[in-house]
């Protein structure tokens, strides 16, 4: 008979998760022991940066990833980081290690008393298994859920159960297989091809899943047989559209009141791949102007149900695309050419404006580099200045949790090896994912991070100021160095001065990780 453990790891290699994210504690080590050949095991210093990581690393493969945390400590420590990888529909399987099973009810020390309960509402699924036994089913079933629902799942699992004899039984989850078919039923898809058809302004949102999905250039082909304006979903984590295509209009913004306003005129308006829809600041109106229909089409159940307006099919955003490609025809009127950028803003004194950087971005590096973003107070400097064409060209914290940034960078490059990765991250935001250049380091990964420093909080003072609320305290950062910070883990740094030096860095091509230090004036979101 074989060992819960080794039926465990043999599931897994048959599933493709042999990359294993984690940070281990006492109770993860009979799961980590005798790892067979093929696996890896990714170490990062912190439970947030082992997420990010896993996330940034499995939205760039468009895979399920493992993460192995650490008890109830390790867990919670990961959870903010872990509201990211749920907004963004990131399929994590989180395997925790337990107390053993006589010493939890005692509530002994590293027992996680209720372990299924802990991670939740936050993960699509967690349990821990009621017996040794049932383990590798339970595992079969966190991998499957993840990946039908699109979003994380948790299992927690006394470590006494690895070496435990998996039963006759366990090795009938080695050959299950789960899949997912979401194709419109014959009249559903009449209905919804007659609606769009039949429209006379129609509109298309585009959510993060579509790039997710690789329905990047399905959208465009969508889009340019639509022939109306296209819009990125208020609060987005992927770019699902060309930034600079004629039909594209930007991201919506987050506010009720300005999304109706930007539907004014438009008889149908077709979300396709997004929630309905993720609002941020509470800007109240009307959800639709007067005459407006929506239709919603979703893979995510869940959205579709709490939406507070317009109609929603729940089906593969690939088959409709598809189906509808085909019930358009041939585009219209050729679409143009890309809208050219803007020259840069400038700044007053010495500092560079960030769209300057921006720019030295968009000029220096190749067209199909992977961006990783977390600078909040530069996201108008940003869109005005990038000219992103390509698929899984844009990663963004999906929840808005900071700390994404830096793990992420490190999860893309692993997932993308071929592609340039560049993390552009402010100075606010780097500080709660630090670690991740460790494993950057560690690995030696080609990889370059923009460290956008202006001393502050730039979009906290901007919500300030939006709130009400100019004087709020804690607002400045000053003193941070992450060129020695940086160095410190491992990783070359620069600091530069002004965008010629900038450009000069970003031309060179380094074998390994390496930041550069960009002192930036400050600028606010919108």
């Amino acid at each position: 008979m074989s060992s819960v453990r080794r039926i465990c790891h043999e599931f897994l290699h048959r599933q493709g998760l042999t990359t294993v994210f984690g940070n281990p504690g006492s109770n993860e080590l009979p799961f980590l022991a005798d790892l067979p050949e093929g696996f890896r095991y990714v170490l990062g210093l912190h439970e947030g940066a082992v997420v990010g990581m896993a996330d940034g690393y499995a939205q760039a493969t468009g895979r399920p990833v493992l993460v192995n945390l650490h008890a109830a400590s390790g867990s919670g420590n990961a959870m903010g980081a872990l509201t990211n990888a749920v907004a963004a529909r990131t399929p994590l399987v989180i395997v925790a290690g337990q107390q053993v099973r006589p010493a939890v009810g005692p509530e002994a020390n590293l027992s996680n008393v209720d372990a299924p309960s802990l991670m939740k509402p936050l993960v699509g699924w967690a349990a821990e298994p009621a017996c040794a036994q049932d383990v590798p089913r339970a595992l079969a079933q966190a991998v499957f859920e993840a990946r039908l629902q699109g979003r994380p799942t948790y299992l927690s699992v006394p470590y006494d159960d690895w070496a435990v004899d998996a039963g006759e039984n366990a090795a009938a989850v080695l050959d299950r297989r789960v899949d997912r078919a979401g194709v419109p039923g014959a009249e559903q898809g009449r209905l919804l091809a007659e609606a769009v058809a039949g429209a006379r302004r129609p509109a298309l949102v585009l959510g993060g899943d579509i790039d997710a999905a690789g329905l990047f250039d399905d959208a465009v082909r969508l889009a340019e047989r639509l022939g109306g304006p296209v819009w990125a979903a208020p609060s987005q984590f992927r770019l699902p559209f060309p930034n600079r295509h004629p039909q594209f209009r930007g991201v919506l913004p987050a506010g009720i009141e300005p999304v109706s306003r930007a539907f004014e005129g438009h008889d149908l308006v077709l979300v396709l791949g997004a929630p309905v829809f993720r609002y941020h600041e509470y800007l109240p109106g009307r959800y639709l102007p007067e005459g407006t229909r929506l239709i919603q089409v979703t893979q995510d159940a869940s959205a579709a149900a709490r939406a507070p307006m317009g109609e929603a099919l729940v089906a593969d955003p690939a088959a409709v695309i598809e189906l509808l490609v085909k019930a358009l025809g041939a585009p219209g009127e050729p679409v143009g050419e890309h809208r050219p950028v803007p020259a840069p803003l400038t700044a007053p004194g010495p500092r560079p404006h960030p769209e300057e950087v921006f720019a030295a971005l968009r000029d220096e590096l190749p067209g199909d580099t992977a961006y990783v973003v977390e600078s909040t107070s530069t996201t108008s400097s940003w869109w005005r200045q990038m000219d992103l064409r390509h698929p899984g060209s844009y990663y963004f914290p999906a929840a808005g949790g900071l700390g994404f940034g830096l793990p992420a960078t490190v999860g893309v490059a692993m997932a993308q090896p071929g592609r340039p990765v560049v993390g552009v991250i402010g100075d606010g935001s780097a500080n709660y994912g630090i670690t991740a250049l460790w494993t950057a380091a560690r690995h030696r990964l080609p990889l370059t991070v923009v460290l956008l420093r202006n001393g502050t909080y730039g979009a906290l003072r901007w919500f300030g100021d939006l709130l009400g609320v100019p004087d709020a305290p804690g607002m400045d950062i000053p003193g941070l160095d992450f060129t020695r910070i940086a160095e410190g883990y491992g990783v070359s740094a620069r600091h530069v001065h002004d965008t010629a030096e900038l450009r000069a860095v970003l031309a060179e091509h380094p074998d390994g990780p390496r930041l550069v230090q960009v002192d930036t004036a400050l600028t606010t979101p919108s």
